[in-house]
């Protein structure tokens, strides 16, 4: 029997989105989704480059120079019982938007309707003072120099919140100073680093430089790629020893990129406040990119 297959490349076919759906079956029975799983793990206070749930280089620098391509909403995790890093498990509730738990958590793991109603979500149901249940925030971001390729970053609540103190910006000051300056954050590099005053890992982020007209074609072409959904889309049941798959979930499906979720830190982080636009202080606009980005040249 032949085994030439070249005659069907060229085919006008290849290139529609029919082909796409129909290569799906190859995808499910060759065993996985067909792509490569990127991400960046904060674990140990070091940045850490993983693929397909390998470790395959580390960063010691303390700081990463990323660009942001797109975010999820925040979102909600809570584990019952003690973690154990040797053996990772799900989480037994979790949300994609802080409103309500996702459709496919257990009805019997549900502590509450809503999010806001949960004794999860009450200072003391952790360890402490703090919330069993943290919040969280996944990233698709691409590496400064790799413009082709897309990594989820993980961030925990305690590298989300704060009000910027010493010019030292979490993920939501961040946002709300590049807004104030008319800055998009898929439009420059941004310098992602640890709190060195930490004991557990906290990220900060500051603008690095602008993008070039070259590069900022290839984010902005990058940023329509599949994989940036799949980063910012919560799943929960890959591990970094990607090997073996939790049993006894019903939420897992093998169709879906799956990205593992690292148990937040225990210090303690206040909730997101809402407040009235007109009380809260604006962020200082500039008039130009460059005179924003002189502010962190020290």
């Amino acid at each position: 029997m032949s085994t030439d297959l070249s005659a069907f490349k060229g085919n006008q076919l290849i290139s529609s989105e029919l082909f796409k759906k129909l290569m799906e079956v190859n995808k499910t029975l060759a065993g996985g989704t067909g792509g490569t799983t990127r991400r960046i793990s904060i674990k140990g206070g070091r940045f850490r480059e993983m693929v397909n749930g390998e470790q395959i280089r580390v960063n010691s620098s303390g700081s990463m120079n990323i660009i942001i391509l797109s975010s999820s909403k925040i979102g909600r995790t809570y584990f019952e019982g003690a973690y154990d890093p040797e053996n990772p498990t799900p989480p037994t509730c979790w949300s994609p938007d802080s409103e309500k738990p996702d459709a496919a958590v257990p009805a019997d793991q549900r502590k509450a309707a809503s999010c806001r109603d949960c004794p999860m979500n009450i200072k003391g149901s952790g360890q402490g003072e703090s919330r069993a249940c943290r919040f969280n925030v996944r990233l698709a971001v691409a590496l400064e120099g790799s413009l082709d390729k897309v990594y989820q970053l993980q961030l925990p609540a305690t590298s989300l919140f704060g009000d910027g103190k010493n010019g030292m910006l979490g993920m939501q000051a961040y946002a709300k100073f590049l807004s104030s300056n008319e800055m998009p954050m898929i439009g420059l590099v941004t310098t992602v680093y640890f709190d060195e005053n930490s004991e557990t890992p906290k990220l900060y982020f500051k603008p690095a430089r602008p993008l070039d007209e070259e590069e900022l074609t290839a984010v902005l072409n990058l940023a329509e790629h599949e994989d940036v959904e799949k980063a910012t889309t919560l799943t929960v049941y890959q591990t970094d020893n990607a090997d073996e798959k939790p049993s006894g979930s019903k939420a897992y499906n093998p169709k879906k990129e799956e990205i593992k979720i690292d148990k937040p830190s225990d210090e303690e982080v206040e909730a997101p406040k809402r407040v009235s636009s007109k009380s809260e202080a604006p962020a200082p606009k500039t008039d130009k990119l460059d005179s924003v980005l002189s502010a962190w040249d020290d």
